[in-house]
C-alpha cells in the first residue's frame, strides 16, 4: 500500500512538474515576486492579483525548475484561488511545517485549510531530503514576498 501512494504522490508531482497550471503572466496582477533557489538553479515569477478586499482573483508563475519546484508552485496557484492574503499565510505556515517539521501534526493546523494541505501532502517528502525543501517552499516564499510589496526572494 505505501509503494503504491507512494507511485500516486510522485504521479501527481510530475504531472504538475510537467503541465504547470496556471503558467502564464496575467495582465491584471496587482503584485509580483521573482524568486531564486541558487542550489539547484530554480528561478520563477509569481503573480497574484488580490481585490479591494484583499482576496486573491488569480495566481499565476512564469518560470523554471525541478519537478518538486514547478509543482509545488502549480499547485501553489490553484489553491490559493480566492483565498485572503491571510488564509494564504496560514496555508503557507502549515505548508511550510509539513514539509520541515518531523512531527508536523494535521490536525493541529486547525487554522489552515485541511483539504488544501490533504493535497499538498504529496510534497511533505521534501522533508526527509533536506535540501530538496527549498525546492518545494520556494514559491511560497516568493508569493509571501509578492504579497509584502518586495518584487525578489531567495531561499539563500
Amino acid at each position: 500500500m505505501f509503494d503504491e501512494l507512494r507511485e500516486l504522490y510522485q504521479e501527481v508531482i510530475l504531472d504538475h512538474g510537467r503541465n504547470p497550471r496556471n503558467f502564464r503572466h496575467p495582465e491584471d496582477a496587482t503584485c509580483a515576486a521573482h524568486g531564486n533557489n541558487p542550489m539547484c538553479g530554480d528561478t520563477l515569477t509569481v503573480y497574484l492579483a488580490l481585490d479591494d478586499d484583499g482576496v486573491i482573483r488569480d495566481a499565476a508563475l512564469e518560470g523554471k525548475g525541478c519537478a518538486i519546484s514547478v509543482a509545488s508552485a502549480s499547485m501553489m496557484t490553484e489553491i490559493l484561488k480566492g483565498r485572503t492574503a491571510d488564509e494564504a499565510k496560514r496555508l503557507f505556515d502549515s505548508f511550510h511545517g509539513m514539509c520541515t517539521e518531523d512531527d508536523f501534526d494535521m490536525a493541529a493546523a486547525e487554522d489552515a485549510d485541511p483539504d488544501a494541505l490533504e493535497r499538498l501532502g504529496v510534497l511533505a517528502g521534501v522533508r526527509e531530503f533536506p535540501v530538496r525543501v527549498k525546492c518545494a517552499t520556494l514559491a511560497w516564499h516568493t508569493m509571501s514576498a509578492a504579497m509584502a510589496g518586495e518584487t525578489e526572494v531567495t531561499t539563500e
